[in-house]
Formats: structure tokens, sequence, C-alpha cells
């Protein structure tokens, strides 16, 4: 993965490119998701980065607007909940897929080649060309389906 002091450069040049100062709040969205390899909606890193830096006054809009930023630019990617929001995660990490729990929301990332190769194979099938893609498998966790018997 990319080394922090390099990822702040790129994000501080995306800044200046969308005419936007750079500010400690913003960075600390960066550097959060930077340092936590889990997957976070806007109010979860919200409340985590007040209790951690009680003193600097971020707000939530910085954080919608931040994340935002760095899902247009690929520094960032989110999983889509719908009504119940994003969760982000930084977006510079290898390749993986996720698989969702309905019931508990917990996320794990996978990575199988069997999957990327078949991927490959239906898009060329169909004389498409891939650029990206994300999979997400939706269902339940073994603990709650150990709950739900």
């Amino acid at each position: 993965m990319i080394e922090y002091p390099l990822l702040l450069e790129k994000f501080k040049t995306l800044l200046k490119d969308n005419m936007l100062k750079f500010t400690k709040q913003r960075e600390l969205v960066l550097k959060f998701l930077y340092e936590n390899d889990e997957h976070f909606t806007p109010e979860e890193i919200h409340a985590l980065l007040k209790k951690s830096h009680p003193k600097i006054n971020i707000g939530i809009a910085t954080v919608y607007r931040t994340l935002t930023l760095l899902e247009e630019s690929n520094m960032a990617s989110s999983i889509s909940f719908g009504a119940q929001g994003k969760k982000y995660e930084l977006g510079l990490k290898k390749h993986h897929d996720h698989l969702i729990c309905t019931d508990c929301g917990e996320i794990v990332e996978f990575f199988d080649e069997i999957i990327e190769e078949q991927q490959e194979k239906i898009a060329k099938q169909f004389n498409f060309q891939m650029t990206n893609h994300t999979m997400k498998i939706i269902g339940l966790c073994k603990k709650c389906q150990e709950a739900n018997k």
C-alpha cells in the first residue's frame, strides 16, 4: 500500500486542484481511513474523530464532503447499504470483494482468483471492456445464522 506521506501529498494536490484548503480536519478523515482497515459510516468516522481529537472542531459536513471528494478521486471507496447509507474504506488497497451480513452489518473482505478470471472471461465473451468491478455478496454471517436458529 502507498506510504502515508505520498498519500498526503496526493490529497493536498487533490484539494488544490479542487480549489479547496488543506485543513487539519480534512487530513484527519484521510488519516483515519489510512489507519483503519474496517468500513465506517460518515457518522462513525465523525464520532470516532471527535472522541480521539476532542480539541479539534470537526463537523459532520466536513466528513461527508471529504469522503465524497476522496471517493470521486478513487482514494476512498464505499459500499452502499441503501437507506442505511454508505460505509467507506481507503480505496488504494489491493482489490478485494465483500461479504455483507444483512443482520449485524459485518463486512468480510475476500479475494478469489477464479472469480476474477471468470469476470474477465464473461466480459470478453460479451465483447465488453471491463475497467473496474465491485462484488458484494449479501447474506447472513455464521454468528447471525446461529442466532436465528
